[in-house]
């Protein structure tokens, strides 16, 4: 089998949502596409071309043979539950009502910076940032008659080089776990901190951010979205508006926020034996909205305004309403389990390993990186299948290793910010509430742009180490 053959599922599903505008067609037909390959790579061509449909499911259903998975799917739904919760409570309502009147968020710029300062404070897990972020200023931004595609922007734009540049949290353990079995000059630990201010995209990203909240500018898709929110009086929800519902006391969204937060860290604690480093982040993060879903049943069943039955149909309701990109998060992370299987990572990281001059070497590992996240949607599996690469270059060439780590780890998060087949790409667009193609459609131009920046910032450290 040609290694170029292991391209051909990730472009064809890039083609069709560009082509089509069908992301749940893209990543189904891609799995199918990848399964033929590996199948006809196997079997004669007749039997790959009876097989790979039953293939193609087989590896749909074997999503669930991973509790990590299984536990992302879970939480995607209870998120819907949740915010279901807090809408018809009349919580968010009352939430954005208590936020303008005390001044925290008055003015628009002081709406902007609210889920910026929210992912910045909760950098504990990306998904809990995002999530907490999302749902705290949707409200707010529909006040000012901001775009949700902007809202998206901020909080996938802040959460992971948030969590990538802190690395208090579970990115940082598992990026200690990748790098500690390699012979650096210097430990795991400090080489991880000494990334800190070589992860150009991550504080380029950052920076631009600031820059569109601070400056309230906005350009190419997101200024069209504003222009089109600015001149719209109707809901821009995919639900019903949060503003619709009567305001009743910001404690029914605080209060289950409160205790998501609080226990996502005790959970941590709990699932690693006492270390947070240790913790399981998707464990965590669905026992902590578990919590969050009973903490605000009971507080709505107990003002005596709602019953069981009604709790249950708006618990159903929500989920209902992200039950769309939660099958994009499963078909996702199905893609991503048959292109590790095909090879895809691995012959695109193959492309940076040949003879290249060595102060090319953090840039092409950046774009590889990029390119990788892009291809498989996943930041991670990005970093788990090219630290294995990088880090051996930097002990035979004499690379400096947290210049190499910091290129990698900021392509990763680089391609993920891109690609439309993205489970954290969902579930951004599920916090705020935004169609997931104009998410994506609306931050690419952000993205590309601190992706060029960074490119030129690894030339010129390669030069200059």
């Amino acid at each position: 089998m040609s290694d170029w053959l292991t391209v051909i599922p990730p472009l064809l599903a890039v083609i069709i949502v560009l082509w089509k505008k069908e992301v749940i067609l893209a990543l189904l037909l891609a799995v199918l596409c990848s399964e033929f390959i590996l199948l006809f790579n196997a079997v004669p061509a007749e039997q790959a071309l009876a097989q790979f449909s039953i293939s193609g499911i087989e590896r749909v259903i074997s999503v669930f043979e991973s509790g990590g998975n299984t536990r992302i799917l879970t939480f995607s739904l209870l998120v819907g539950a949740l915010l279901g919760f807090m809408r018809y409570s009349g919580g968010v309502t009352a939430t954005v009502n208590f936020l303008i009147k005390k001044g925290i968020s008055g003015t628009a710029r002081r709406a902007r910076m609210l889920p910026f300062m929210t992912g910045v404070v909760i950098f504990i897990e990306s998904n809990l940032s995002v999530l907490m972020s999302g749902i705290i200023s949707r409200g707010v931004f529909d006040k000012f008659k901001m775009s949700r595609a902007r809202l998206a922007y901020i909080i996938d734009s802040t959460s992971a080089p948030i969590c990538i540049l802190i690395l208090m949290n579970g990115w940082g353990a598992y990026v200690l776990g990748l790098v500690s079995g390699y012979d650096l000059e210097e430990s795991a630990v400090s080489t991880l901190i000494q990334t800190i201010p070589l992860n150009f995209y991550a504080l380029i990203t950052l920076a631009i951010v600031l820059y569109t909240i601070i400056a309230d500018k906005t350009h190419g898709p997101m200024k069209d979205a504003e222009l089109r929110r600015a001149q719209s009086d109707s809901p821009q929800s995919n639900s019903s508006s949060e503003l619709e519902i009567p305001a009743s006391k910001p404690s029914f969204m605080l209060i289950p926020l409160f205790v998501m937060s609080v226990s996502m860290v005790g959970f941590m604690f709990m699932t690693g034996n006492g270390s947070f480093t240790d913790g399981s982040g998707s464990k965590s993060v669905l026992y902590a909205t578990a919590l969050a879903c009973l903490v605000a049943y009971v507080m709505m069943v107990g003002s005596g305004r709602f019953n069981h039955k009604q709790m249950t149909e708006i618990g159903f309701k929500g989920m209902n309403e992200l039950l769309p990109l939660v099958v994009i998060v499963l078909f996702s992370l199905a893609l991503g389990a048959s292109l590790k299987e095909l090879g895809t990572g691995k012959f695109i990281a193959s492309l940076v390993a040949g003879n290249i001059p060595m102060f090319l070497v953090p840039a092409l590992l950046f774009i590889a990186g990029a390119l990788m996240s892009f291809s498989t949607g996943t930041s991670w599996g990005t970093f788990a299948l090219l630290v294995p690469i990088g880090m051996p270059l930097v002990v035979e060439l004499g690379l400096p290793a947290p210049l190499v780590l910091s290129a990698i780890l900021g392509g990763g998060i680089f391609g993920d910010h891109c690609s439309p087949i993205s489970d954290t790409t969902a579930v951004s667009a599920v916090a705020s509430g935004c169609d997931l193609l104009e998410h994506v459609k609306t931050q690419l131009p952000y993205a590309l742009t601190a992706g060029g920046l960074t490119i030129v910032c690894y030339v010129i450290a390669g030069l200059v180490a």
